[in-house]
């Protein structure tokens, strides 16, 4: 039997199925496991997401060019392969109801800020694709995850930052290669929605960090890299920071990206919404936060010369917590010790970290699941995509018709 149709799979489009979301579905009168694909799911968030599914009853599919590095997958069947490949989508996506689009040419603002076309053209490649390959097979829902990247530079070129509203994404003027190639794959999204009915979810992910994510290499976050960088040091010296120390970021512990990506799914809203926390830190900040988790005194040496990224960003929860009655929980100083007890087990597994050793052991759980229930609304809006003005008019596009709240005007879009 091939790998790809597992025993019950369902039929194809067109497929008698009586209900949509929740962990099962009736189809031709019997009740099976709902199937969910989740590209990416090598990687960090996607093998998270993977954990969630399988502990709420899915039957799980995983797909990414490679395996998971650290732990084994739970998924119910995992195909290696490259999604720039069309017939490789028209093989992910066989037999599934929901689509979880993770898989990314990615990494942290080192990697985004050196390889534009390289990220641009894998990542158009796999989006179109996967897309298309969807609409072909009759998928019932399907999720893209963007990313804050999205926003214009000119709304983040001060620390003190207002928060990033989703309709401040136009007028456009993302960061280059890979926040405009995920804009223009929210509007390709859009644009099967209205044109071929495909069921759209589009979230807009705000620096997720947690267990289980890259740490070194060059495609780690500042969470893990910072992680990292304390415990490998000893108490008393020193660590390199890029930049000035002063740009300002928001971060989301991975359990509340799950959990996000799993409300915005079941909610039915389908234009772009931010996934993320408004708990404002400094790249300093940071650096604190995690030497007092870490129980070390370190100096900080600050590399002008790095990569910083803009110099503020700040994510607005309105939307989330408004439609879906929920937001982000989990400060970031107790995320940090979660992060930086599991990289330093790594580390000290390599004998490459140095004491103390941390307070708290990371153990790898299956997925934790809120009490909250999650919410579907009972109207949502089609989807408008990034470059559409929103239903609500409360929520209005950025432009000169818009009332001054202390925010730059507009340069060229670039």
């Amino acid at each position: 039997m091939s790998r790809l149709q597992p025993a019950e799979a369902p039929p194809g489009p067109g497929r008698d199925v009586t209900e949509k979301g929740g962990a099962r579905v009736n189809v031709n009168k019997r009740t099976i496991p709902r199937r969910a694909l989740v590209t990416g799911s090598g990687g960090f968030i996607g093998h998270h997401l993977v954990k969630r599914l399988k502990a709420e009853g899915y039957w799980v599919r995983g797909v990414d060019l490679k395996r998971p590095e650290f732990e084994p997958t739970p998924a119910d069947e995992f195909l290696v392969a490259d999604l720039r490949s069309f017939d490789n989508c028209s093989r992910a996506v066989r037999g599934v109801h929901d689509v979880y689009q993770l898989a990314a040419d990615m990494g942290g603002i080192g990697y985004i800020a050196k390889f534009h076309a390289q990220l641009a053209r894998n990542n158009s490649l796999i989006n179109s694709h996967m897309l298309e390959a969807s609409r072909l097979e009759g998928i019932d829902r399907y999720l893209y995850t963007s990313s804050a990247c999205v926003y214009p530079s000119f709304l983040q070129d001060r620390e003190d930052v207002a928060p990033l509203r989703e309709e401040d994404a136009i007028p456009a003027n993302p960061e280059q290669g890979y926040g405009w190639e995920k804009l223009f794959a929210e509007q390709l999204a859009t644009y099967y929605h209205e044109d071929e009915n495909l069921d759209v979810r589009i979230v807009r992910f705000h620096n997720v960090y947690g267990p289980l994510g890259t740490y070194e290499g060059g495609r780690e976050k500042a969470p893990a890299a910072i992680c990292r960088k304390v415990a490998e040091a000893e108490t008393g010296t020193s660590i390199e920071v890029w930049g000035d120390g002063r740009q300002t970021r928001t971060f989301c512990f991975i359990d509340d990206c799950v959990e996000g990506i799993r409300r915005i799914m079941e909610s039915g809203y389908t234009a772009p919404i931010n996934l993320g926390t408004n708990e404002v830190v400094t790249a300093d900040g940071l650096v604190d936060l995690v030497t007092s988790v870490a129980g070390k005194q370190l100096e900080k040496v600050h590399n002008l010369d790095r990569p910083q990224g803009v110099r503020g960003r700040n994510c607005d929860t309105t939307r989330f917590r408004k439609l879906l009655n929920w937001e982000p929980r989990i400060p970031l100083s107790e995320g940090l010790r979660h992060t930086y007890a599991w990289i330093w087990g790594e580390l000290a597994k390599q004998g490459r970290a140095k004491p103390p050793t941390p307070s708290i052991s990371f153990e790898p759980s299956r997925s934790s699941i809120e009490s909250v229930p999650l919410i579907k609304l009972r109207t949502g809006p089609s989807a408008e995509g990034a470059l559409r003005a929103d239903p609500n008019p409360g929520w209005r596009l950025v432009g000169d018709d818009q009332p001054e709240d202390g925010r730059k005007r507009s340069p060229d879009s670039r």
